[in-house]
C-alpha cells in the first residue's frame, strides 16, 4: 500500500506596522531586551487594548490577495493557555469569526501549471514574547529569561486547508511556503525575514492511503522558522508515520518538536484541540464592522501579483517561463527590470545583465528603481554602449565596477577614462599581426584544421589589447590573415 501525506501549514507573519497591535510601543527591532514595552503589552492589571487600524487593513489585504471571502463583521477572542512568555495568560486572537476565510493560493511548481492550495482562514492576533536561555539547550539552562519586546506585535496567521485542495507532497509544500513569503513581501504586508522570526510556521502532517479521501491522525510540529528545517521535519515525520502504519500501529495525535542537530522529531505534548484553549469573545474589544467601501479601498492597494506579472512578462517581453519567474521573484527587481525594459528593445540581453551582473554586485533586496546603486538609466546606457559595439562585455563590467558609488553615467566614464573598444582603425590589425608573428606554431595548427587553437590566438590578442576588443572581430581578422 502506498501512502500520501496531507500537510497543513499555520504560517505566522509579523506585520509591517509602526506600532504594536494594541498599544503604541514601536514595532521595530529593539536595542536590548524589554525596551519596547508598556503596561498594555506586558499585561498589567487595569489596562485596555486599543486596536491598530493598519494591522486590520494589512490582514484584509492578505486575505484579498489570497482570494478569501472577507467577513464584514469579525471579532476577537481570548485564547487561554499558560506559557512564561505570554504575559496576560491568554492571547488575543480570532476564532469563530475571523477576518478572512475560504481562499485559494495558486502555487507555482517549476515545470507545471499553477496548482491550487486551499486557504482555510487568515486572521489577526498578537505575538507572544521570547524566552532566552543562557546556554545552548533548555535542559542545561540554570534559569530562563523573558524578553517582552515581541509581545503584542501584530501577526497574521494563514491556515491552509486540509480538506479543500490540500498539500500532498513535499515539493508542493516547499513551493507553497516560498509563494506565501513572496506574496507577503510583494504586497508590503511583511518583510518575512525568517532569521529575525518575522515568518514562522506550525506544520500539521498526517498520512493516508494514496487515493483515499479520509484523514489520519495528525502530528503538529511547532514554531519553525527555516524552510530547510521545515522540509527536513516533514520528510522525517512522513517516514516515521509510514513505518508505524506498516507495523499496524496507531499514529498518536500530538505535538512534536524538531531536533535540528539529529534531524528527528521528538514528542512535546498531546495535541490540544480548540476546547482546550477555552476560547471566548474578547470583552475589551468591540466587534469589527467593515463596509464594502473599506474593503474596496484596501483592494485598490494591492499591486500586480508576482504570478500575474510573470505571465505578462512572458507575453509582453518574450521571456521564457523560467526567466519570468526569476525576474519577478522580488518585487523591486521586477519593477527595476520593467523600468529598463520600457526604454530598451533587447529584453533578453537586459534580463541577462540584471541576473548575472547586477545580482553579482548588488544584493537583490536593494534592487529597486529608486534605491539601486545603478539606476535604470545607468543600465539602459550601459547596454546601449554594448549594442553599439563601443564596449565589450568585459569592458562593460569594468565600467560597472568603476562607477560603483559614483554618479557618472557609463557614457561619461567611457569618455573620461577612454574605456572603449579598439577597432581596426585604432591599431587592432597591428596587434593581430604581432600575435601571429609571435605564435607561428599556433598559426600552423590552425592552417592544418585545428580550429580550436584559434581560441588561444584570440586570447593573446585580448591580452595585448587589455580586453579592449571584440572577440568576434578579432576572430574574423585572425582568419582573414591566416
Amino acid at each position: 500500500m502506498e501512502f500520501e501525506p496531507v500537510i497543513c501549514f499555520e504560517v505566522h507573519a509579523e506585520l509591517n506596522t509602526r506600532s504594536k497591535l494594541f498599544c503604541a510601543c514601536p514595532n521595530a527591532i529593539a536595542q536590548g531586551p524589554n525596551k519596547h514595552i508598556c503596561p498594555v503589552c506586558t499585561g498589567q492589571p487595569g489596562v485596555l487594548p486599543v486596536l491598530n487600524k493598519r494591522a486590520v487593513e494589512l490582514c484584509i489585504k492578505t486575505g484579498l490577495a489570497l482570494n478569501c471571502k472577507i467577513n464584514p463583521k469579525a471579532r476577537f477572542a481570548r485564547k487561554n493557555y499558560f506559557y512564561p512568555d505570554l504575559p496576560k495568560g491568554y492571547q488575543i486572537s480570532q476564532y469563530e469569526e475571523p477576518l478572512c476565510e475560504d481562499g485559494t493560493l495558486m502555487v507555482h511548481l517549476r515545470d507545471q501549471e499553477l496548482i491550487p492550495v486551499g486557504i482555510k482562514r487568515v486572521h489577526l492576533e498578537e505575538d507572544a514574547g521570547k524566552l532566552v536561555y543562557p546556554s545552548k539547550g533548555i535542559e542545561e539552562a540554570p534559569y530562563t529569561l523573558v524578553d517582552f519586546n515581541r509581545a503584542g506585535v501584530p501577526l497574521i496567521e494563514i491556515v491552509s486547508d486540509h480538506q479543500r485542495d490540500p498539500i500532498t507532497s513535499l515539493e508542493l509544500a516547499k513551493a507553497y511556503l516560498e509563494n506565501i513569503r513572496q506574496l507577503l513581501r510583494y504586497i508590503g504586508v511583511s518583510h518575512c525575514q525568517m532569521e529575525l522570526g518575522q515568518m514562522r510556521a506550525d506544520v500539521n502532517i498526517s498520512l493516508r492511503p494514496k487515493g483515499s479521501k479520509g484523514f489520519g491522525n495528525r502530528v503538529e510540529i511547532k514554531n519553525m522558522s527555516s524552510f530547510r528545517f521545515i522540509l527536513e521535519a516533514i520528510s522525517y515525520e512522513m517516514k516515521r508515520q509510514e513505518e508505524l502504519l506498516r507495523q499496524g500501529q496507531e499514529i498518536l495525535q500530538e505535538t512534536r518538536l524538531f531536533d535540528e542537530a539529529r534531524k528527528i522529531t521528538i514528542p512535546m505534548r498531546s495535541k490540544e484541540d480548540a476546547p482546550d484553549y477555552r476560547y471566548f469573545p474578547e470583552p475589551d474589544l468591540v466587534p469589527l464592522d467593515l463596509s464594502e467601501r473599506d474593503i474596496q479601498r484596501i483592494r485598490e492597494e494591492i499591486p500586480e501579483l508576482p504570478w500575474s506579472k510573470a505571465q505578462r512578462f512572458m507575453d509582453q517581453y518574450g521571456l521564457s517561463r523560467e526567466e519570468a519567474m526569476v525576474i519577478t521573484k522580488e518585487k523591486g527587481v521586477s519593477d527595476y527590470f520593467e523600468a529598463c525594459a520600457l526604454k530598451f528593445m533587447d529584453k533578453r540581453r537586459l534580463y541577462t545583465w540584471i541576473t548575472k551582473e547586477l545580482f553579482r554586485i548588488v544584493p537583490r533586496e536593494e534592487i529597486t528603481p529608486e534605491g539601486c546603486a545603478f539606476p535604470p538609466e545607468f543600465m539602459v546606457d550601459l547596454i546601449s554602449l554594448l549594442e553599439s559595439k563601443r564596449l565589450t562585455e568585459g569592458l562593460a563590467r569594468e565600467v560597472m565596477e568603476r562607477s560603483l558609488g559614483g554618479s557618472l553615467s557609463p557614457s561619461k566614464i567611457v569618455e573620461l577614462e577612454g574605456i572603449e573598444i579598439m577597432d581596426e582603425k585604432e591599431g587592432l590589425m597591428e596587434v593581430v599581426k604581432k600575435v601571429l608573428v609571435q605564435n607561428p606554431e599556433a598559426v600552423q595548427k590552425v592552417k592544418m584544421g585545428q580550429v580550436n587553437t584559434l581560441n588561444f590566438l584570440v586570447g593573446q590578442v585580448m591580452k595585448e589589447t587589455k580586453g579592449k576588443a571584440d572577440p568576434k572581430v578579432i576572430r574574423d581578422l585572425l582568419m582573414k590573415e591566416i
